[in-house]
C-alpha cells in the first residue's frame, strides 16, 4: 500500500502532498524532499536534462527500513514521488508503473482545467480523492 504521494514542480516546489497518516506528514515531507536529490542525479545521468527522454519512470529511488520511494518525471519536469511500505512485498514494479500512469493522467486533467493557474498548488478535491483511492487500492 502506498502511504504518501507527492507532485513536485519543475522548480522542486511541492504542488501536492497526500499521506494516509496525517500525523506522519512531516516525516514524509522530509523523505520526499530527500528523494529529489536522487531524481536530479538520475535525470542528469540519463541525459533527460539534454532533451533525450526515453523513460519517464525512474524506478526505485532509495529505500529505508520502513519505506521504499519510487519516482517518475514528466516531459515538463514535473516529478511524482510515491512512498510505499517496505513490508509490502507483493507490490510489483509493473503495478508501481500503473500507479504513476494514473497519477500522470490525473495531473494532466487538473492542469487542463481552465481555472487552474500553472505553478499553483493543486487544491482539487477530485484530485485528492482519486489520489487517496490510488494509494489505498494500489491501482
Amino acid at each position: 500500500m502506498a502511504v504518501c504521494v507527492a507532485v513536485i514542480g519543475k522548480d522542486n516546489s511541492p504542488k501536492f502532498i497526500s499521506c494516509l497518516n496525517p500525523e506522519l506528514e512531516l516525516q514524509f515531507h522530509y523523505k520526499v524532499h530527500t528523494s529529489l536529490d536522487v531524481v536530479e542525479e538520475k535525470l542528469s545521468s540519463a541525459g533527460i536534462n539534454t532533451g533525450d527522454v526515453r523513460e519517464l519512470y525512474l524506478g526505485l529511488l532509495y529505500s529505508t527500513e520502513e519505506h521504499k520511494i519510487f519516482g517518475y518525471v514528466t516531459n515538463t519536469k514535473i516529478k511524482f514521488i510515491v512512498v510505499v511500505e517496505s513490508a509490502n512485498t507483493l507490490l510489483r514494479d509493473n503495478e508501481v508503473r500503473t500507479m504513476f500512469r494514473r497519477l500522470h493522467n490525473l495531473y494532466t486533467d487538473v492542469v487542463c482545467n481552465p481555472f487552474y493557474i500553472p505553478g499553483d498548488p493543486i487544491t482539487s478535491k477530485n484530485f485528492d480523492d482519486t489520489v487517496k483511492s490510488i494509494m489505498v487500492n494500489n491501482i
